[in-house]
């Protein structure tokens, strides 16, 4: 039932995400003057729709994307001084042209999107896009600093019996007794003090267990609301620590004996920020992967194999995680903490629609970014020079390029969806 409702949660922000995508198109472009007969969230058979004004709203039956008809969006051939070109690629061309002016209503041609200046088409194509970068940035912000992630406490969960390197390991008569354990430091106790030392993270107290290094010293806990301080010695045992040179080196370092509990705990705004900037950073990395990640899932998919956890995934893979985070059954993790998962979830799935709706091909955004900034150049270009404006850029000749690029996207999410289904990346093997 819960990997249902996970499910479920993930295909709704799916589709809120799509749909603030759209809005981040719809928006600028009726302020513009821009006429949108279409807003659409989903592809396939109308599931629902309602006309409100000159825009018809709806919702498609699969959710894979959606669209927003801008009217006029490639200029008739007199307006860019285009002459018919033989074969099948002239008549796509000319097809997109014919159907281009046909959405547009007698004496609204100034209603045309081709007719917008290049800084108005660059923020029309983009809205889309940073709409989605802006929505993950909330998400991750909303997940890290105002839930939290997960980590240790200075709250004691556990003790060592003995002087050990593991909490668990068996203890003879001989051994000697951890220093945790003999100065009555207890369960639950949280230390707030090492050594002097004001203590506020898990890392703050391994580190300085670490350099008391078998010395007398002082620790402060609260126990029950009441502060205790509490005097004890450090043993010395051996423990690889990373070199300076990054390789693993014996060390002789201070040990306690206390093992931390586990809260989920708010991080600072600017930590939220930096990991927002090295996920947008790692998201980006794998779109400029993506054909040789295809690759490796083609070859696991239909030679055999395992598919890694790094593995690109699909929509049937993600929303397949989505499942297992919210059915995972694992003492410590409660809602909270299947929130800050599913949050984080959405987060990169909105990243990856930034990052992937900016390459620059059509039909994806960055394809009409790139002929909105060839229109702009060429027409600084000629202000400079002292020469007559030219007129909008000829976008309807990327037509095939357009339908190329759909096949292969088609073609991409197939073999996504193909591959999710059986050779699947799961969380729980």
């Amino acid at each position: 039932m819960l990997f249902v409702v996970g499910v479920a949660v993930f295909v709704l922000g799916l589709l809120v995400s799509i749909a603030l995508h759209e809005i981040g198109h719809l928006v600028p472009a009726k302020r513009f003057g821009v006429r949108v007969s279409q807003y659409m969230v989903g592809f396939g058979p109308t599931l629902w729709s309602r006309t409100k004004g000159e825009t018809e709203y709806g919702l498609k039956a699969i959710p894979l994307g959606g669209y927003v008809r801008l009217v006029g969006m490639y200029p008739p051939a007199e307006a860019v001084g285009a002459t018919p070109r033989p074969g099948r690629i002239g008549e796509m061309i000319q097809s997109a042209r014919e159907a281009s002016a046909a959405e547009i209503r007698p004496g609204e041609d100034h209603r045309a999107f081709y007719r917008l200046s290049a800084p108005k088409k660059l923020v029309v194509m983009l809205g889309g896009p940073v709409m989605n970068l802006v929505l993950a940035l909330v998400l991750v912000v909303l997940a890290f600093s105002a839930i939290g992630v997960a980590g240790p406490t200075t709250t004691v969960g556990a003790l060592s019996q003995c002087v050990s390197v593991s909490i668990d390991a068996e203890c003879g008569p001989d051994d000697e007794v951890a220093p945790a354990r003999a100065a009555g430091l207890a369960e639950g106790d949280r230390i707030v003090a090492f050594d002097g030392q004001e203590i506020t993270r898990w890392d703050e107290l391994a580190e300085a267990i670490r350099a008391s290094a078998g010395r007398e010293v002082a620790v402060v806990v609260e126990r029950d609301g009441a502060v205790l301080e509490l005097a004890l010695r450090t043993a010395l045992v051996d423990r690889e620590v990373a070199g300076a040179d990054g390789e693993p080196v014996t060390q002789r370092v201070g040990f306690l004996g206390v093992t931390p509990t586990s809260a989920l705990q708010r991080v600072p705004l600017g930590t939220s920020l930096a990991m927002f900037g090295d996920l947008t950073w790692q998201t980006t990395k794998i779109i400029f992967t993506l054909p040789a990640r295809l690759a490796e899932v083609a070859q696991v998919t239909f030679g055999g194999g395992e598919r890694s956890e790094s593995s690109v995934i699909g929509i049937v893979g993600v929303g397949r995680i989505a499942g297992e985070t919210a059915a995972v059954e694992s003492e410590g993790v409660g809602l909270a903490q299947r929130a800050v998962v599913m949050l984080s979830l959405i987060a990169s799935l909105n990243l990856a629609l930034f990052a992937f709706n900016l390459i620059p091909l059509v039909p994806l955004d960055g394809g009409h970014v790139v002929g909105a900034l060839w229109e702009g150049a060429r027409r600084q270009l000629a202000r400079l020079r002292g020469a007559a404006p030219p007129g909008p850029a000829d976008t309807a000749r990327m037509t095939p390029l357009a339908y190329g690029v759909f096949l292969v996207l088609a073609a991409m999410g197939i073999l996504l969806i193909y591959a999710d289904l059986v050779r699947p990346v799961s969380l729980t093997g």
